[in-house]
């Protein structure tokens, strides 16, 4: 029985491709990106960037500009609206927030990922993280900022983000819940650049999206 609380896309997950790379070190040809930090990854139209969870059960927060204008941005409303769903996966394209086509999902092994909450911050530790007491906390939100500044972007500017591999569903009375995200070693979920694209990209900081433990997301540009 299809369990009701996890609606999916339609789209089936395409093949988990083989991965050399490992919890010590990613494969030849690949960049690492520490646990709870960020990068900036600049794309030419028609480059293709590929995500790879090394670990297993690790996010990635995602977001976009458009090099020639970066107030034109991802957005996820857009995104959701039309493509008509939650859960964007192979053959699906990211749109900006001008209804400009940004990206197109050329590979997705997982086929779950979230576009309904906003990157971790400082603010989201202090109030839903009690436990951390204020202490300050690296966060998606600051990577990106950090990621993104040099070109220009501005913390205001950075709004939802496409939470690769983050499993996030909702239950009939409307309460959101985190599961773990569903990723093995080695899944990667690929985007193909149809314009030239400032691309901030972290491994997720927030310990309870990310089965307790915060770990290394791969990437390359092809």
């Amino acid at each position: 029985m299809t369990d009701p609380r996890r609606p999916r896309s339609p789209h089936p997950p395409t093949p988990r491709p083989p991965y050399a790379g490992d919890p010590e070190a990613p494969a030849d040809g690949w960049s690492r990106i520490a646990p709870q930090t960020g990068v900036l990854v600049p794309l030419a139209a028609g480059q293709v960037l590929e995500v790879v969870d090394p670990c297993g059960e690790q996010v990635s927060d995602f977001y976009a500009v458009m090099q020639n204008d970066i107030a034109e941005c991802f957005s996820a409303g857009r995104t959701v609206d039309y493509n008509n769903t939650l859960y964007p996966s192979t053959g699906h394209r990211l749109w900006s927030n001008r209804s400009s086509v940004m990206a197109t999902i050329v590979a997705d092994s997982v086929g779950i990922h979230d576009m309904t909450v906003t990157p971790c911050s400082q603010q989201t530790f202090d109030i839903l993280y009690p436990e951390f007491d204020g202490a300050p906390h690296p966060s998606c939100f600051a990577n990106l900022c950090g990621a993104l500044e040099p070109v220009g972007v501005v913390p205001d500017h950075i709004g939802t983000t496409l939470n690769i591999f983050m499993d996030v569903w909702t239950s009939p009375d409307g309460e959101l819940h985190i599961d773990p995200p569903p990723t093995q070693a080695g899944d990667v979920f690929a985007i193909r650049a149809e314009a030239d694209l400032f691309v901030g990209l972290t491994a997720c900081s927030a310990e309870k999206s990310n089965a307790g433990v915060c770990k290394p997301i791969d990437y390359r540009v092809r």
